[in-house]
């Protein structure tokens, strides 16, 4: 059907780095905006655009000796992902200058690793890029003007890396999982209203089509 994403679409495509985030949190949410081209602001989101607005303007500068890079493309060839880190400070260490990427959210710290992920998949690019092995990062949040340091031990790098595959398989196959068993999280998804849940396994996007067509087809014509 013509709108629809076809089978080899995506596939080859870099995976965005913004898209590991969505899917440690739910891989349903993830298929609905990275395959099925669906988005929708709420609250949240809208505070997250405003607050990178200023962290996605490219800039270089040096802030006690550190240089910091903000809006950095970055990509890995070896995982097929690629996106823009926030910001990345490359800090002198052992003659050679060692990246620390920093990711910007706007709320706190969470329960799950879904923030961790998206960081750690940073590290993984730009160990990539630059040669010089990343042991650490950190996750500021605008609600607690913190930053939370971040070690990218061996399950980090595991469960990073399991995402990714987990991604690639859904480019492939462009089926849409079922929705997260975590419910609480359903909440807080600016995607519910499209996701429908009750609908498991169904593409959101078809769904919205068939909806559609039902709903002109029972228009009537005027009379001439």
């Amino acid at each position: 059907m013509a709108g629809e994403p076809q089978p080899d679409e995506l596939d080859g495509e870099p995976i965005p780095l913004s898209a590991l985030q969505h899917a440690v949190y739910c891989l349903r949410q993830a298929a609905l905006i990275h395959v099925e081209r669906l988005w929708a602001d709420n609250r949240l989101t809208a505070e997250g655009h405003v607050l990178h607005a200023s962290a996605d303007q490219p800039g270089r500068r040096k802030v006690r000796g550190i240089r910091r890079v903000n809006a950095l493309p970055l990509a890995s060839r070896r995982l097929g992902i690629a996106g823009v880190a926030d910001l990345v400070e490359f800090r002198r260490e052992g003659g050679q200058d060692v990246p620390f990427p920093i990711e910007i959210k706007r709320g706190k710290v969470k329960l799950h690793r879904a923030d961790e992920v998206q960081l750690c998949a940073q590290a993984l690019c730009l160990e990539e890029m630059t040669g010089v092995s990343v042991p650490d990062g950190a996750l500021f949040y605008a609600e607690t003007k913190r930053r939370m340091p971040v070690v990218f031990d061996a399950e980090l790098r595991r469960l990073t890396e399991d995402t990714v595959a987990e991604l690639r398989e859904i480019f492939r196959t462009l089926k849409t999982p079922a929705p997260t068993p975590h419910k609480a999280r359903c909440k807080s998804c600016s995607l519910l209203d499209l996701c429908r849940p009750d609908a498991a396994g169904r593409p959101a996007a078809s769904w919205r089509r068939r909806m559609i067509d039902r709903l002109l087809s029972e228009v009537v014509e005027p009379p001439p």
